[in-house]
């Protein structure tokens, strides 16, 4: 391998900001094409991939079961499900677009080596839908990563891109810190794959104020929207709300960054949930958790102090994947209420209430049902069950934030799109950097690998045919 030194003296034909899945989709698409290619990871080489390394499937359409997918998933069935998490807030035609390629993504990992397993209990309702990893981002990053080396493309780690030449919307170089070292790294075309800026908490703070500061980020810590900023004072065209965010609600126990799926809860259809005051705040039940988990980040970050709490019984404790950390047991409201230091009498009123409001149906976790409450506000429309059975079970939640939505414009070229909506002629953006077009708001279990591929093909084939031309 050559120095990082002799690599950066190189002119290229593309350079790739980015060490996930979306920047290895591009880069091996680009070196297929015949293209020189440069990855530069900001993270060391074992926290490389960004927020791949915690991702475990992947959503993709497709007409017809496999040895992993239980059932067909049609385009028009995933645009509907994409249509109402995001309340419409979308650009149709990337959206349609990112679907109708999704159809290609089973084929192509299996083609780099990616292998797949059948869906994990507790995952509610995804063996049909998405396609799992077999050992987990890692594993298929590392694939994506033989695969970018057999076909030549080099990566550089601990290399944060810190500045960047564009004249006219024309990509020009990159400055490349290393080792204590700034490089000048010259390259024809341009690929935007660094992420989000989730871990930049001052940034947050610009969108979010204060509350920011009890927010805990599942993913890298690395991905500091370092690229995204230096794109957008450059003149590249934004996308979506800083605000906007894939925010799951997470044990509040997990560390700061980096926690990633073993502290996501699964259990908030099967209980209630409750904020410092004791108080609900929204339906529990309603849809199936992976349509509606991404909401309850956004929703905990409302409540007094970011704090909230999940309760429920005994019938509920083995029905979900748990978090890595143990449940809050008591064997009464009035323990449990001491351990969560909450007011006792406030949160027996509402498990009381809840439980009085609670209608008789038929129990069924893989299906809409029609166990609900009446008379409450909010309402529990499914899966509503009396919290009646001591032992009773606690996880404390906090906003954990996976990735943001603000981003760059594209085309569905990949294309950046600059202030008076022109296309660059050689820079390109795929994965959460740009992840905000097609998500305008909520999310879908595993859409965002889903984009990161699909755009990180087409930018790196984009890419290389420019260079190539």
């Amino acid at each position: 391998m050559p120095e990082p030194s002799e690599l950066f003296s190189r002119s290229w034909d593309v350079l790739v900001a980015g060490g996930g899945n979306a920047a290895l989709c591009a880069a091996i698409e680009a070196a297929w094409s015949g293209a020189s290619v440069l990855v530069v990871e900001a993270a060391p080489k074992f926290y490389r991939g960004g927020n791949t390394r915690h991702t475990r499937n992947l959503r993709c359409a497709h007409d017809e079961a496999n040895e992993v997918l239980t059932g067909p998933y049609p385009e028009e069935e995933l645009w509907e499900d994409l249509l109402r998490v995001t309340g419409g807030e979308t650009d149709e035609e990337l959206a349609r677009f990112t679907i109708a390629r999704s159809k290609e993504l089973w084929d192509y990992m299996n083609a780099q080596g990616v292998r797949f397993q059948p869906s994990i209990g507790g995952t509610l309702s995804l063996g049909r839908t998405n396609a799992f990893f077999l050992g987990g981002g890692r594993a298929m990053l590392n694939a994506l990563y033989r695969r970018a080396g057999r076909l030549g493309v080099k990566v550089v780690y601990d290399a944060p891109l810190t500045g960047l030449e564009i004249e006219d919307g024309v990509f020009r170089s990159a400055t490349v810190a290393h080792g204590g070292r700034d490089y000048r790294v010259k390259a024809k075309a341009f690929v935007g794959a660094a992420g989000g800026f989730e871990a930049n908490i001052e940034w947050l703070k610009e969108a979010w104020g204060p509350e920011a500061e009890n927010f805990l980020i599942r993913g890298t810590a690395y991905n500091r929207g370092a690229v995204l900023r230096l794109l957008l004072d450059a003149g590249v065209k934004s996308i979506g709300d800083p605000r906007q965010c894939h925010a799951v609600a997470i044990d509040a126990r997990a560390p700061k960054f980096d926690g990633g799926i073993s502290t996501r809860l699964d259990c908030v259809v099967f209980g209630i949930v409750v904020n410092r005051d004791g108080e609900r705040f929204y339906d529990e039940g309603e849809d199936f958790w992976p349509k509606r988990y991404a909401i309850w980040g956004r929703l905990v970050a409302a409540q007094p102090d970011q704090i909230a709490y999940a309760i429920i019984d005994s019938r509920s404790i083995d029905r979900f994947m748990p978090s890595i950390f143990p449940p809050i047991e008591a064997g009464s409201l009035e323990e449990l209420a001491a351990k969560l230091q909450l007011d006792a009498a406030r949160l027996r009123a509402t498990i009381e209430t809840f439980n009085g409001a609670v209608k008789p149906g038929s129990f069924d976790p893989a299906a809409l049902d029609d166990c609900r409450t009446e008379g409450l506000s909010p309402e529990k429309t499914h899966w509503a069950r009396t919290i009646s059975e001591p032992p009773y079970y606690a996880y404390p939640l906090r906003p954990g934030i996976t990735f943001t939505y603000l981003g760059v414009r594209v085309d569905r070229n990949a294309r950046m799109i600059m202030e008076g909506s022109a296309p660059s002629p050689n820079m390109f953006a795929a994965g959460e950097i740009m992840a905000g077009n097609v998500l305008g708001k909520g999310y879908l279990a595993g859409i965002g690998m889903t984009i990161g591929a699909v755009f990180g093909r087409v930018a790196g084939r984009e890419a290389g045919q420019h260079a190539r031309n």
